[in-house]
């Protein structure tokens, strides 16, 4: 046991040494967080971080024409590999382990394997994921979505930031869209993730194995009035749609509530955006979770009838479009308790979103959490102590083990 724990010991150490070379790179010094935006400078770093680690182990490195990119230790024609990794993109100001945490743990994955002398029968892919936050493009598991198909790649190509740079510049050429031939070659994609929320804090785990993911989407209303002067413009006489936009965000907050649901608007935007000024438009941004789907549909009516209903009142309109919409994903069962089993792990579901979520539709798709002791995400709040983390660069060790020599 002595000499378990010492072998442990020595994992952290490693595991912070790996970790404090990226730790640095788009931390906001005021916030603390990250603003590691698709394709940005910050973000094109991790991509360069990513190609040193891959020479340094020997590993060819592949762009999939999508931004997605693909480290193999193997043989680079043979099929049935196992994918793993995640991505480096963040939100706004958000914490520093989600995403990052899954391709810093897939490295050190591949060097515990060789430490052992392990040699897989079928190879490692290590894949870093192009803007699956969506924060920089609109649409999140952009990557994902254009390895498998799964958005055309106009609309990919055309989607623009917010200073009129479209994805295909950002990207430099393409996107090439859908890669079959890529996709088949894998037989398994398992992503480790830091956990979103207290489950595994609750149940005293370190390491976790996910059972699916809710269905989520996300929806643009916009809400337009008469722009007008603040002093002068009597209260009768407005058409207000800040007014409509307020009462929607209260309204998605109850009807997800009595849904047992998550409804969030936490972004904004408003024209002609002046303090003595009456907004002649308001656009707001729901994120909404649930469940089932059917609760989902549900809640999103419920707030486009309130919306729609308030709008009357206040003389004001209202337009909604969906910009995106992710099914429940229930992940390969088979797999996910192979790994339980494996692990001595906890099974839990997760309301938020992930590139494994995409894939699982088009491959066998695992999910492994490693604790969170804040149960905060999207923040600079968001940790995960060492110790945990290496536990985790341990159980994906085992996984790929299991799944490339079994």
């Amino acid at each position: 046991m002595l000499t378990d724990l010492l072998e442990e010991g020595s994992l952290p150490h490693r595991f912070r040494a790996l970790w404090d070379e990226i730790a640095p790179i788009g931390r906001d010094g005021r916030s603390g967080g990250y603003l590691r935006y698709a394709l940005t400078e910050p973000e094109l770093r991790l991509r360069e971080w990513f190609h040193e680690q891959a020479d340094r182990r020997g590993m060819p490195v592949t762009d999939d024409g999508n931004g997605n990119l693909f480290a193999r230790w193997g043989d680079p024609e043979a099929g049935d590999a196992v994918l793993t990794g995640s991505h480096f993109d963040s939100v706004p100001h958000g914490g520093a382990y989600d995403g990052p945490l899954g391709i810093v743990s897939a490295f050190l994955a591949v060097d515990e394997l060789r430490a052992a002398g392990v040699t897989p029968a079928r190879p490692v892919v290590i894949g870093a994921f192009v803007e699956e936050e969506g924060a920089r493009f609109g649409v999140p598991c952009l990557g994902s979505r254009l390895l498998t198909g799964e958005i055309a790649v106009d609309r990919a190509a055309g989607l623009r930031d917010a200073d009129g740079v479209s994805f295909a510049e950002a990207l430099g050429a393409g996107p090439a869209g859908a890669r079959p031939e890529l996709l088949g070659r894998f037989a398994a994609f398992v992503e480790l993730h830091v956990e979103q929320g207290r489950a595994m804090v609750d149940a005293d785990a370190p390491i976790g194995v996910a059972s699916a993911i809710w269905p989520h989407g996300r929806w643009r209303f916009e809400f337009t009035g008469e722009g007008n002067h603040a002093g002068t413009t009597r209260m009768a006489d407005r058409r207000d749609p800040m007014l409509t936009y307020a009462f929607t965000v209260l309204a998605a907050n109850k009807e997800a509530r009595l849904r047992g649901a998550h409804a969030t608007v936490g972004r904004v935007a408003v024209e002609p955006n002046a303090t003595n000024a009456i907004p002649s438009k308001v656009t707001g941004w729901l994120d909404a979770r649930a469940a089932e789907p059917e609760t989902l549909t549900g809640l999103v009516d419920a707030v486009r009838v309130k919306a729609a209903e308030r709008a009357r009142r206040d003389g004001t309109g209202v337009a909604l479009t969906e910009e995106s919409a992710t099914p429940l994903v229930a992940f390969d069962g088979g797999l996910a308790g192979r790994l339980a089993s494996l692990l001595d792990a906890p099974v839990l579901p997760t309301g938020a979103g992930h590139d494994a979520g995409v894939l699982a539709a088009h491959l066998p798709t695992a999910m492994l959490f490693v604790r969170n002791p804040t149960g905060v995400s999207h923040s600079p709040a968001e940790s995960a102590d060492d110790v945990d983390c290496a536990a985790g660069v341990t159980a994906l060790a085992r996984v790929l083990e299991e799944l490339t020599c079994r």
